[in-house]
């Protein structure tokens, strides 16, 4: 399983420039980049792997100095999607963006592709607004990813028709966002009567199943099988002997 970083569905973005020169300079301007990898660490918001692009000059007479440059553990924040908007969209804080930091170095990434076709509902400030789900990060490895109370998700999204926020890149849990697709089911309102599990499940919790060790040994090569599969072919045997004296 991966440990730090991974590669991901490719995506487009714009970066905030603010990003790449300490938050002192070019806030309010924005680089062309391709999104190819993702970081996880502990107790900090996911971050990405950018190649920036240098497209943003294409129409000005400015040299393309950031074309093919790169830069490793972008923040989540900095990320806005090669969308189309009126205008770009508000910074967002890292706890609106991602309101549960990653749980553990290791992780796994992956699209859950049932899950893709239609647009899901994020919950963000109390909002719901439609966002395109673009891939999945679990943990494990961590006494809180591996806890079942405490276990999340970072479903990564791009925010659609969210106000000041449309175009922001966003990751949250299963339960801040909801999934759509008409074809297969109805989209539920309200609450869901959920409780996180406090139990883990292993075959081994059932005290009398431990000490019997008949149950544990029932498979295909248990004892009485295997003593009545014995009794048979010895009885073959002899009768094939008689067979051949017969003869």
């Amino acid at each position: 399983m991966p440990y730090l970083q991974s590669n991901i569905p490719h995506f487009k973005c714009w970066v905030r420039r603010e990003y790449t020169c300490n938050h002192v300079n070019y806030h309010g301007e924005f680089l062309h980049a391709m999104c190819i990898a993702v970081t996880t660490m502990p107790n900090r918001c996911l971050s990405f792997q950018v190649i920036f692009t240098g497209c943003e000059t294409d129409d000005e007479d400015e040299p393309n100095v950031h074309g093919g440059a790169m830069w490793a553990r972008m923040p989540i924040t900095a990320l806005v999607g090669d969308t189309a908007f009126d205008k770009w969209p508000e910074v967002m804080q890292v706890h609106e963006a991602q309101p549960w930091d990653c749980m553990s170095h290791t992780h796994a990434v992956y699209t859950l592709n049932r899950a893709t076709p239609c647009p899901w509902l994020a919950k963000v400030d109390g909002e719901f607004y439609p966002a395109k789900y673009l891939f999945t990060v679990d943990y494990t490895d961590s006494e809180v990813a591996d806890d079942p109370a405490q276990h999340k998700q970072s479903h990564v999204l791009e925010l659609l028709d969210a106000g000041d926020w449309t175009g922001n890149i966003i990751a949250l849990p299963n339960n801040r966002v909801r999934v759509t697709h008409p074809a297969w089911f109805e989209t539920g309102e309200g609450a869901p009567d959920f409780l996180p599990s406090q139990h883990i499940h292993y075959s081994k919790s059932n005290l009398d199943y431990t000490l019997d060790t008949t149950q544990i040994f029932n498979n295909l090569y248990a004892e009485d099988d295997l003593e009545q599969a014995g009794k048979e072919a010895y009885g073959n045997i002899k009768m094939s002997t008689k067979e051949d004296k017969n003869d």
